[in-house]
C-alpha cells in the first residue's frame, strides 16, 4: 500500500461522521472469538435500560470492541498490507465504531437515572435523619425544637 493510501484510510477512519450510514457488521471475529455483533447491538438497544445481569456483558463486549478497533488500526498503519486489506479493515473499524455509538448511547441514560433515584433516596434519607435528630418525628405537629418556640 502507498503511503498516502493509508494516510487516506487512516484519515477516514478518524472523521468525525465516518458512521453516517455505516452499517454495523453482521458478524465480527474479536479477540478470536466470533461474535453476531449487529444481532447483539439491536437486542441490546430494543430495551429502554440494560438489565443489571446484562451490563457486564456490555461493557465487556465495547472493551472488546474498542481492544479489537486499536489492533486494526494498527494494522493499517503499520502493517504490510495491501490497499484492500485497508479497505476492508477500515470498512470494519467503521462498523465497530458504530456498534459502539449504539452501546455508549445506552450508558449515560441509565447511568444518570440511577445517579437522579440515588440522590432523591440520599435526600429522603438526610431529611428523615434531621427530623429524628432535631425532634420533628411528627411532621403534622408543628411544635418541636426550634420552630419558633
Amino acid at each position: 500500500m502507498q503511503e498516502f493510501q493509508r494516510k487516506q484510510l487512516l484519515e477516514r477512519i478518524g472523521r468525525d461522521g465516518a458512521t453516517v450510514g455505516a452499517d454495523i457488521p453482521d458478524e465480527i471475529t474479536v479477540q478470536g472469538e466470533t461474535l453476531d455483533l449487529r444481532a447483539f447491538v439491536f437486542e441490546i438497544k430494543r430495551r429502554d435500560t440494560v438489565p443489571k445481569g446484562e451490563r457486564d456483558r456490555v461493557e465487556r463486549a465495547k472493551k472488546n470492541l474498542r481492544r479489537e478497533r486499536i489492533q486494526r488500526k494498527e494494522l493499517i498503519e503499520d502493517g504490510d498490507i495491501s490497499f484492500e486489506e485497508g479497505e476492508e479493515l477500515a470498512r470494519a473499524i467503521i462498523g465497530i465504531d458504530r456498534a459502539l455509538n449504539a452501546l455508549e448511547s445506552l450508558g449515560p441514560t441509565d447511568l444518570e437515572r440511577e445517579a437522579k433515584a440515588q440522590e432523591t433516596q440520599d435526600r429522603k434519607r438526610w431529611t428523615k435523619f434531621l427530623k429524628k435528630a432535631l425532634g420533628h418525628d411528627d411532621d403534622s405537629s408543628g411544635v418541636g425544637v426550634g420552630r419558633g418556640r
